[in-house]
Parts: structure tokens; C-alpha cells; sequence
């Protein structure tokens, strides 16, 4: 098994990755084929923050390689802006690892 990395993708409603309109509803009956997709590429999505009102989502996923990632939106027919290999940074790892 390939060591897991985390990456964000990015969606918008002015550049047309995000639909025009989107309800609860309607994000909740994608998510779940979004989520089977995902694991059909070895993608395990961790969390999505969206906003209805802005037309925008940031998705974080844990995958092999940004790739993975790629082909899980494209089972689903979902574009995106972009897919950014991230790290996190809690403030437990930015503080409190500093060397004494």
C-alpha cells in the first residue's frame, strides 16, 4: 500500500466547477456517488467546507497522488479549479514540536 498524502480541490461557481444552483438536498444525493467514487480510486474524503451562498467547496482527501484524486471528480463528471498537495498545520504541530 502507497503512503497516503493530503490534498485540497478547489471549486467555484464563477468559473463553472461549482453548480449554479445547489441545495442540501442536492449536495447530500452527489455526495454519496462523489463518496463511492472516491473509494473506487483508493480517495478517502475527509472533509468538504462549502458555501452554498458563495458557490464555493474545498475538499480535503487523503490520496496516493493527485491523480487518484482526479479520477475519482471524473467518475462523477465533477471539474474542479485545482488539486494542491497540502500539509496540515494544527497549532499542536506548528507550537509545540519546536525544538527546545
Amino acid at each position: 500500500m502507497q503512503a497516503m498524502r493530503f490534498f485540497i480541490d478547489t471549486h467555484d461557481r464563477q468559473s463553472g466547477t461549482f453548480p449554479q444552483e445547489l441545495s442540501r438536498d442536492d449536495f447530500e444525493s452527489f455526495y454519496r456517488l462523489y463518496e463511492h467514487a472516491c473509494y473506487a480510486e483508493e480517495v478517502v474524503p475527509i472533509r468538504i467546507h462549502l458555501s452554498y451562498d458563495e458557490g464555493k467547496a474545498f475538499c480535503l482527501n487523503m490520496a496516493a497522488d493527485a491523480e487518484a484524486v482526479r479520477r475519482a471528480h471524473a467518475r462523477v463528471g465533477l471539474p474542479f479549479d485545482g488539486i494542491t498537495e497540502v500539509s496540515t498545520a494544527t497549532p499542536g504541530d506548528t507550537f509545540f514540536r519546536r525544538a527546545p
